[in-house]
């Protein structure tokens, strides 16, 4: 069940900030349940049979969320390949935490950070990809090598877990920047973001799914100036 109304990507973030700056709830407690609600709905996704998973993380906490999530799976006994898809010196706090966790337990992380290295992803191995590329926070088109990567994730057909929101779709406009990824399903946290259900929105996110990550509603009235029970 929704606890909030769908919000726009300021009111997402004004609600993170209460929980962790008023509430005291520590990002890497968020990060924590961002992964291992992700991880769980990707073991929901897989067959007995099934392949590896390729875990796609960009820079910042949605990477960050990725990172969380590539552990979860692999504590579950899930093959699991991480592609770093940002330099290692953009991810700090929570997500620097979580990058270096993976490093410390031997996962693989594989960095693709340039056009023809994409080329050397045998997507076949895979049988699920989670997507935490970009997040809430894209507000210009997508480009570069992420443009060429997204392209090569929705040419494979393989089935897309979103973390939060498919990267390239605008989080407020419901509108693609340039390219998005197709998800087959959209893990969300907090609400529903206001571009999943417009414009572009319901065909790039599939099936939306409102995780819990540990958010009271106490938080609603930092940002509204009322509280949702």
């Amino acid at each position: 069940m929704q606890k909030f109304p769908n919000i726009t990507r300021a009111q997402a973030k004004a609600i993170d900030a209460a929980a962790q700056r008023k509430l005291k709830i520590p990002a890497l407690v968020l990060m924590e349940n961002a992964g291992r609600s992700a991880a769980e709905m990707a073991l929901a996704m897989l067959g007995p049979k099934d392949k590896k998973v390729a875990v796609f993380c960009g820079k910042g906490n949605n990477g960050g969320d990725g990172f969380a999530c590539a552990r979860h799976l692999a504590t579950r006994g899930v093959g699991v390949d991480v592609y770093l898809c940002a330099d290692s010196l953009n991810f700090k706090d929570a997500a620097e935490n979580n990058l270096n966790i993976l490093e410390k337990i031997g996962l693989g992380i594989i960095p693709i950070t340039e056009t023809n290295k994409i080329n050397t992803i045998n997507m076949r191995d895979y049988s699920l990809i989670v997507d935490a590329l970009l997040g809430i926070g894209l507000r210009g088109e997508v480009e570069g090598f992420l443009k060429d990567l997204i392209y090569k994730i929705n040419k494979s057909k393989i089935p897309v877990l979103a973390i939060d929101i498919p990267s390239g779709l605008d989080a407020d406009s419901g509108r693609v920047l340039g390219i998005c990824v197709t998800a087959s399903k959209t893990l969300t946290f907090i609400s529903k973001k206001k571009g999943m259900i417009i414009n572009d929105g319901p065909g790039q996110c599939g099936k939306v799914i409102v995780g819990d990550i540990g958010f009271p509603a106490t938080c609603l009235k930092y940002i509204c100036g009322r509280n949702l029970a």
